[in-house]
Parts: C-alpha cells; sequence; structure tokens
C-alpha cells in the first residue's frame, strides 16, 4: 500500500519539477511593454549601430508613423440555454438478511425516492457582438536596425508602447520589443 504512494507521489514530483523548470517566469504574450526614444540631434538619422538585429528580439529605428486599428465586430445569435429542473421518482431496493448458514432470511423492499434531474436546454435564442478583427496598435521606423535602406517597416506592439511612440517627436529614435512584424 505504501509503496504505491511512494512512487505516485514521486512521479507527482517529477512532474512538478519539470513544469516548473519549462515555464518562462513571465505573462506569457512576448510583447515588452517598455520603450526608450531619444531626439536625433544631428538631422541626419545616421546611428552608429549594425545593421543586425538584436539577440533578444529588440529592435530600434526612427519614428515615422503610428497606426491604431480598431477592433471590429458584429452582430450575432447563437442558441440561449437555461436551466431547466424536472422533479422525477425511481424505485429503490432494499434487503436485509437475518440468521446464518442454512436458517439465513433475506427480506426485500421497495421505497420510491424523488430525486431532481437538471439540464440546460435551448429556450430560443439571444444576440452578442461577436469580435472578427482583434485591436492593433501599430509603429513605422525608418532606419530600421541602423540601415538607411530599411524603411517604412510596421510592427505590432503592445498599447504603451504605442502611446510612448505617439508622444514621441518625429524621427525621434525609438526602441522596442514587437509582437509582430507588419501590421
Amino acid at each position: 500500500m505504501f509503496g504505491k504512494q511512494f512512487v505516485v507521489s514521486g512521479v507527482i514530483a517529477i512532474l512538478i519539477g519539470t513544469l516548473g523548470a519549462c515555464s518562462s517566469g513571465g505573462d506569457g504574450d512576448g510583447v515588452d511593454d517598455g520603450i526608450t526614444y531619444e531626439q536625433d540631434d544631428t538631422g541626419t538619422g545616421a546611428t552608429t549601430s549594425s545593421s543586425a538585429p538584436a539577440q533578444d528580439g529588440t529592435v530600434h529605428g526612427l519614428k515615422d508613423d503610428v497606426r491604431h486599428i480598431a477592433a471590429k465586430t458584429t452582430r450575432a445569435t447563437r442558441p440561449h440555454l437555461v436551466r431547466k429542473c424536472t422533479t422525477a421518482t425511481r424505485r429503490v431496493r432494499h434487503t436485509s438478511g437475518s440468521g446464518s448458514g442454512s436458517k439465513r432470511k433475506t427480506r426485500t423492499w421497495y421505497t420510491t425516492e424523488r430525486y431532481r434531474s437538471c439540464a440546460k436546454v435551448r429556450s430560443g435564442t439571444e444576440t452578442y457582438r461577436r469580435t472578427v478583427r482583434a485591436e492593433e496598435w501599430c509603429v513605422e521606423l525608418d532606419d530600421v536596425n541602423g540601415d538607411p535602406k530599411t524603411d517604412d517597416v510596421w510592427y505590432q506592439v503592445g498599447r504603451t508602447v504605442y502611446d510612448d511612440a505617439r508622444a514621441a517627436d518625429d524621427h525621434a529614435r525609438l526602441e522596442f520589443v514587437p509582437a509582430h512584424e507588419g501590421c
């Protein structure tokens, strides 16, 4: 009995350790909502960094434009489910025994038991707002990662990065981790 419990607890401990080692420790969205920007004082737009992207996914460049794409929704209908309960009865068999061996006697009797049976049933339809397109925040950069030939590249970013980029001056140097490329 104890051997089986030790095996089960050992397997659970290994599972917890494995899952703990695999977790990233973050919120899982992959978006760094921090942004840094600098004003380009020279006016040339030239930067001193290499054209290779950073290892952690950070991109930098000069702010060109920002775009907010609102969520698109539409009215839709779905079945409306309600909980419906009914009272029902069932016959229950009871037995009791007395005596032993060949003198053993078994007495059987039946009773009627009441119970409630509940289920979700369809009762018409209901309307709701269905999301057709999710909300997006985008930033366009020029001179991406210091390459003057890489202009007009759109990146989808988080809301706070978008707000900071929107507040920054035109051609300000921005640095952030995008959620996706393209918008």
